[in-house]
């Protein structure tokens, strides 16, 4: 079986709805619902220890894109996270742990885009891990993702497109 992402939320190349977009608590001129969007996996390959899940903006106009959501030390039993889990207020499966983001601190931020740029992907990746990720709520997404480069055993993604 191959290793996939689905979501309830959104289809593959879907434009997000606004539940999803980035709310205007941030600052960044969005006026969106920030609701992490429900993801959901299968076909784990054998030895995976845990899962991981990113959002990751590569259009964004930083010269090394947004990490937009990072979550490390997913169960290897759980093979989904609900609607708005990584949302203030969430519910994250017992002992997930959701690092820092290009916004600042851990947890869900949703896609906000210059207004007037080209549609943005945003890429939901849940890694099947074969090693362990060690990692805080302040570590860098860089530094995970480095970690997850060597430890990854199968991974999957889901895009969504937002534009403003």
């Amino acid at each position: 079986m191959t290793f996939k992402v689905t979501s309830n939320s959104f289809n593959d190349g879907d434009y997000l709805s606004k539940d999803f977009i980035l709310s205007a608590d941030f600052g960044f001129g969005c006026a969106g619902g920030n609701q992490s969007p429900h993801l959901k996996w299968s076909g784990a390959p054998a030895g995976t220890k845990s899962f991981a899940v990113t959002c990751y903006d590569p259009d964004a106009p930083t010269g090394s894109g947004f990490w937009h959501w990072v979550v490390i030390n997913i169960p290897a039993d759980v093979t989904e996270l609900a609607l708005g889990a990584g949302s203030a207020g969430g519910s994250m499966p017992k002992g997930a742990l959701q690092t820092r983001t290009d916004f600042g601190p851990p947890g869900y931020g949703g896609p906000c885009p210059p207004e007037g740029d080209h549609p943005h992907r945003y890429l939901f990746t849940v890694f099947a891990v074969g090693g362990d990720i060690h990692a805080k709520a302040d570590t860098s997404a860089a530094v995970v993702g480095f970690q997850l480069h060597f430890n990854t055993l199968a991974k999957s993604a889901i895009m969504g497109l937002f534009k403003r």
